[in-house]
């Protein structure tokens, strides 16, 4: 008798999935985060570019046209964090990620031909509408996609990749740097590297299934099963789905949040601190060292060559300080590790700023400087990273959700861009070691804040974390 197993081939198919979902799943999270890996490359590259870039026979940039070039992609992901939500909800993510990766191709293009500032301010622009939208779709994307139980893990695989994606920027400008450094045109082989990734996640969209969550939110149910069946262990799909329709059914009845209830005190007071999260993250100068660190070690003494390597360290320590901060995230309690993280990069700014100004001159600053970046590093991308995100997804109840967050990371974006903007401008204008005083006065602020008014909500569900907000 002929096995019907082995002549159905979508039945053999299917049984293979259910026997091993994880090789699926894998495969999906390794694709759908090469959108992280891209926002870490885009958002890094800039860092040994801009040398480059600023010589008279090229873009011949100023301290202000600098910060444009810099500054613009994160205005452009202010925007795409803004409505790529909205976008994934009527399109799928699917569909959506396949648009960003379009737009990470040809924006990059785009930014490698620009033969003046305003073109490549335009394309930088474009380009950071694709780097918001994936900072708002992928970690979604993957929270439906992954099993209870490996969430966590699999969400902040994303955080990982834009680290790598970082550090990858940092070692290519060094290596391409060193190499071609006396080529005119060096920077655009620099930014022209990021065209490979985008055009992978273009092609690996195609073995990317929808999210069985938007499946079954459009009524498409047996279309969700099928995709439940190849990343969930045998008997468990039918289950997830119950569960998925009942949370769906559930939100529909959820009254949300309009403007006029920013006037209810806890409502305002949530809202108040998803703001303050979102903009302390980044006024204590984050962006400063990942889209400056190769001009801020030539302002300390090191060449343009040396410069570009040392920068690779900073790389390759947030990579192990993300790594480490994914380990303890779950074991520490938030406020705990957050004013931690706060305390070491304000102590690392406020060293940056005295070794400026006692060892000027002397051999010894560019090593001095590169370490407190690299101790900078270590404390924000082990606490101060993971916390800020994890922190703005535990704080807001569901009716407050959409609007809280949405807020909320529009203004860690514009926070972003300000900081991208005005850099060259302040290290121009009043000098490193004043820069880095200032945003270390952010960085007591942050302690302040931090300490007043973020809850513990580590081990607490979201009913009981909008209960304590009420209670206060």
């Amino acid at each position: 008798m002929e096995n019907p197993i082995i002549s159905n081939n979508s039945t053999q198919t299917e049984i293979t999935n259910k026997k091993d979902p994880r090789k699926f799943l894998t495969l999906v999270v390794i694709v759908s985060t090469f959108g992280g890996l891209l926002f870490g490359y885009d958002t890094g590259v800039m860092n040994g570019a801009l040398p480059f870039m600023a010589r008279p026979d090229q873009l011949n940039l100023t301290a202000l046209t600098q910060g444009l070039v810099a500054s613009s992609l994160t205005l452009g992901a202010a925007f795409g964090a803004l409505f790529g939500g909205r976008l994934a909800d009527h399109q799928g993510s699917r569909k959506t990620i396949m648009y960003l990766a379009i737009l990470f191709f040809f924006a990059t293009i785009g930014c490698v031909l620009s033969p003046n500032v305003t073109t490549m301010v335009g394309f930088r622009f474009l380009l950071g509408l694709a780097v918001g939208g994936a900072s708002v779709i992928i970690p979604s994307y993957l929270a439906e996609m992954s099993p209870a139980n490996q969430r966590g893990r699999l969400v902040t695989q994303n955080e990982l990749m834009i680290v790598i994606g970082q550090f990858l920027a940092f070692l290519f400008n060094a290596i391409i740097g060193n190499v071609l450094g006396d080529t005119g045109h060096v920077w655009r082989y620099m930014l022209v590297v990021a065209a490979l990734p985008a055009l992978a996640l273009w092609i690996g969209v195609a073995v990317l299934p929808e999210s069985p969550r938007w499946l079954a939110s459009k009524g498409r149910l047996s279309d969700a099963l099928q995709i439940l069946q190849k990343i969930r262990k045998e008997g468990n799909a039918q289950q997830e789905l119950n569960d998925i329709t009942a949370h769906i059914t559930k939100e529909q009845k959820i009254e949300k949040m309009k403007f006029k209830d920013l006037g209810i005190p806890w409502i305002r007071r949530i809202v108040i601190l998803g703001i303050g999260i979102g903009v302390i993250s980044q006024f204590t100068g984050i962006n400063s060292i990942m889209y400056y660190g190769t001009q801020i070690l030539q302002n300390s003494g090191f060449g343009t060559k040396a410069a570009l390597i040392g920068n690779v360290a900073n790389g390759v320590i947030s990579v192990i300080a993300v790594i480490v901060g994914m380990s303890l995230m779950h074991k520490v309690n938030r406020r705990t590790m957050f004013l931690t993280g706060l305390i070491g990069v304000t102590i690392a700014l406020i060293s940056i700023g005295v070794a400026t100004l006692t060892l000027e001159g002397s051999p010894m600053l560019p090593y001095v400087v590169l370490s407190m970046t690299v101790l900078y590093l270590a404390f924000f991308q082990g606490a101060i990273g993971p916390m800020t995100w994890l922190t703005l997804s535990e704080i807001f109840p569901a009716r407050v959700r959409g609007m809280g967050m949405g807020i909320s990371v529009l203004c860690l974006w514009l926070s972003n861009f300000l900081v991208g903007l005005f850099f060259p401008v302040l290290l121009n204008g009043i000098g490193l070691s004043a820069t880095f005083f200032m945003f270390s006065i952010f960085g007591i602020l942050g302690i302040i804040f931090i300490t007043k008014l973020l809850p513990e909500t580590r081990g607490l569900s979201l009913e009981q974390i909008e209960h304590n907000f009420k209670a206060v």
